[in-house]
């Protein structure tokens, strides 16, 4: 088959990026459709001059209209020559949260298994600008508005990488044609019932056809100059965290705390409450802590869970019930 301008895209981003080294051993997650398809070929195609070390990962959530993925995904992996690894749940909920949860959960499992040291997803640019759409009329910050990154951490030894972020749909979508690949249609992906299926289907072409042609390329865009400025403020935060935060005694010195710009305040105090209370805190539970910084001896906030409280104590913010 001929090489195509992705390859030479997706080549050309491994380099630049350094996402996925000489020799990596890479789990590629392959739904069926046509994103991983792509993804799959691609990095088959690549394999040899990366030396990489290939195998597909497989989800099967046990619904209906999934039966017979499965063994589709098994076929286009025995075509590439590449092992395949399937994992199988029963009753799971039919929702987009509970799908995702179970599905990172396997796909790290599998990669642990294998000795994987990068699990490749095919998101791509489509999917980063519909995510921050998304989670923008949820009422994200900007952290939520950086979409999708290009890589992170799964576990110390494995990385979640995204080497598509700068393809669309009509492009996989063209080249799955182009290489014949046996795309599985999936039911799921046309049900308006899921929130993201009516951000894809009717929003961004409404958007598209009434605002701007180049909304998603634009917004994918956004979200890589906000993911620049999360990254940094989030290196200052963990250098000022060092130096408030007494994790021992749970406790915060709220005197540094008040030289900082509002922003660094926010991030500081989230990685704090994180630590404190083992979960992540919510909007109103960082801005009460905030009022904390400049309040009188002894305010505290009201309850957090397990009855737990920040309270003011000299130059400290403590955690206590």
């Amino acid at each position: 088959m001929p090489w195509t301008p992705l390859h030479s895209q997706l080549h050309q981003c491994a380099i630049d990026r350094q996402l996925l080294p000489i020799g990596a051993k890479i789990l590629i997650a392959v739904s069926g459709g046509q994103d991983s398809l792509c993804l799959g070929q691609l990095l088959r195609d690549l394999q040899s001059r990366w030396q990489w070390q290939l195998a597909v990962a497989h989800c099967d959530h046990g619904w209906k209209q999934d039966i017979g993925i499965a063994d589709r995904v098994a076929q286009v992996a025995a075509q590439w020559q590449l092992p395949f690894h399937c994992e199988t749940t029963a009753n799971l909920p039919e929702t987009e949260a509970a799908a995702r949860e179970w599905r990172y959960q396997s796909l790290t499992r599998i990669a642990q298994t294998t000795e994987s040291t990068h699990l490749v997803t095919a998101h791509t640019q489509t999917d980063r600008a519909e995510t921050l759409l998304y989670n923008l009329v949820r009422g994200a910050g900007a952290d939520g508005l950086c979409a999708m990154s290009w890589h992170r951490q799964l576990t110390p030894e494995i990385s979640l990488v995204r080497p598509l972020l700068e393809v669309n749909r009509t492009q996989t979508g063209d080249f799955c044609q182009e290489y014949e690949l046996p795309v599985w249609s999936d039911a799921y992906n046309q049900d308006l019932k899921y929130a993201r299926n009516r951000l894809r289907l009717e929003i961004m072409p409404q958007l598209a056809a009434d605002f701007n042609p180049q909304v998603e390329s634009h917004l994918a865009r956004t979200a890589e100059l906000l993911r620049a400025d999360v990254e940094y403020l989030e290196s200052l935060a963990r250098d000022w965290y060092q130096q408030a935060v007494d994790d021992r005694n749970v406790r915060i010195d709220r005197t540094i705390l008040q030289s900082l710009a509002l922003s660094l305040q926010r991030r500081i105090i989230r990685q704090f409450l994180t630590q404190a209370l083992a979960k992540m805190p919510t909007f109103s539970q960082i801005e009460e802590t905030i009022g904390l910084i400049s309040a009188p001896n002894r305010t505290r906030t009201s309850t957090f869970s397990h009855g737990l409280a920040a309270e003011v104590h000299g130059k400290w913010i403590l955690i206590r019930a």
